[in-house]
């Protein structure tokens, strides 16, 4: 019993020293997806922000988000499901397994979102909006 009070106020301070830091391990947000079309990027839709080629595990956030997930940041999601309330976990198998890499940016109008690059246009709109919970694994090295 000790040893479960000793581990659990280790945590809480892991916890709090996450909450001064302003750092943070998870957050929902909702999410969109995007492919490499010049309708929904811009002139070279093949190449994200940090010049990184698109691929599957590319995300693109908000410029907000990228004070606390700056390129580079390697993130975990998991489907929450539409933004309605349905289909919770229809996406995990594009999620289950990968890690992904913060590569590009949104529109500037976009606020607390994130876009997950897709390969082809048909499973982009099936993914709609969507809530996710993502979860940071690594920080880039400063």
């Amino acid at each position: 019993m000790r040893g479960f009070l000793i581990l659990l106020l280790f945590a809480l301070a892991v916890a709090g020293a996450w909450a001064q830091s302003g750092v943070r391990k998870s957050m929902l947000l909702e999410a969109t997806a995007y492919t490499s079309s010049v309708r929904e990027t811009d002139s070279t839709p093949f190449i994200t922000a940090t010049g990184m080629r698109t691929r599957l595990g590319v995300l693109a956030v908000s410029p907000d988000l990228l004070k606390v997930l700056p390129y580079g940041t390697k993130v975990r999601l998991r489907d929450l499901g539409s933004v309605y309330g349905r289909g919770r976990g229809q996406f995990d198998y594009l999620f289950r397994d990968r890690v992904f890499v913060v590569a590009d940016v949104m529109h500037p109008r976009m606020r607390e979102k994130v876009d997950v690059w897709l390969p082809d246009r048909a499973t982009a709109l099936r993914f709609g909006r969507r809530l996710v919970e993502l979860v940071v694994v690594e920080y880039p090295r400063r």
